[in-house]
């Protein structure tokens, strides 16, 4: 349909000042002006365009990137003023320089990108190579055992070669609730979870559940600390199971606490309202 005394078509409108996004889900309303503040960026391209045209559009016509919803903030930061500024101990870092790198971002690539100091690096002298190359006079045995301490540093800068792996609890607790009916007969609301709660030291936490972590409620936690406010972003107890069963945790201990109530006074519906933890436990 064209628009009056144009000939443009509604689709070519230039884009508003006022730009609403849907990256993964997650909706972000942010100015025309930051997206295209770097023009070398995928976002900068995208919206410097004579239209909106051939833009990726969601059911509500916001625009739609199919990307990490929770980690375009940052993204979308480093878009307004060029500088990062992440939360202590954040634990995302290497997802999001895969990010910075979809959205053509070098120079934010470059303030993510693993820092290793000087005497860490792994340089010409780092790992002597064979112990028959020492020189001569040396005692053949000295120079073993120092290529062995020299080779098992290395492999400590090398990622994977040493199960980093705590031993330590991990607590999930979450709070349910179902209606019985007549006859033993539940309704569709059987096993209602409202939020999954997760206790435990933060640094395992974070590396069992990683992005899918709530930290909202308790963000500034040093990874050696113990907390007991995070929760997870999504309801499922068995999708929390694999990954602790995959982090190599298993479940050593459980309790519940139940509490029922009658639905309708004038019926014998009865609402179970419960409390459960699961404790596991890494060797």
């Amino acid at each position: 349909m064209a628009l009056p005394d144009s000939g443009i078509s509604a689709e070519e409108v230039p884009f508003p000042e006022i730009v609403e996004l849907n990256v993964g889900g997650q909706v972000y309303i942010t100015r025309y002006s930051t997206l295209t503040s770097l023009p070398e960026s995928l976002l900068g391209e995208m919206f410097s365009r004579k239209s909106s045209k051939g833009l990726a559009r969601d059911t509500k016509g916001r625009f739609f990137v199919d990307r990490d919803g929770f980690l375009f903030r940052y993204i979308l930061d480093y878009m307004r003023d060029q500088q990062l500024v992440l939360p202590d101990h954040f634990p995302e870092r290497g997802r999001l320089q895969r990010e910075a790198e979809f959205f053509n971002l070098p120079e934010l690539v470059k303030l993510l990108a693993p820092k290793i100091s000087k005497q860490n690096s792994l340089g010409d002298d780092g790992c002597p190579s064979d112990p028959e190359d020492s020189s001569p006079g040396v005692d053949p045995a000295h120079s073993l055992a120092s290529c062995g301490a020299t080779s098992a540093a290395c492999a400590s800068l090398v990622p994977g070669s040493v199960d980093s792996k705590r031993s330590g609890f991990i607590t999930i607790g979450y709070r349910g609730s179902y209606t019985l009916g007549r006859d033993s007969h539940t309704d569709a609301k059987f096993r209602r979870v409202a939020r999954i709660m997760v206790c435990g030291k933060t640094s395992l936490a974070k590396e069992v559940f990683g992005e899918t972590l709530n930290e909202s409620r308790d963000p500034d936690r040093p990874p050696e600390r113990y907390t007991s406010r995070y929760y997870l972003k999504f309801t499922f107890l068995e999708q929390a199971f694999d990954k602790l069963a995959d982090a190599g945790f298993h479940m050593v201990a459980c309790n519940s606490t139940g509490t029922c109530a009658f639905a309708h006074e004038q019926t014998d519906d009865k609402i179970w309202t419960s409390y459960t933890e699961y404790v596991f436990y890494r060797e």
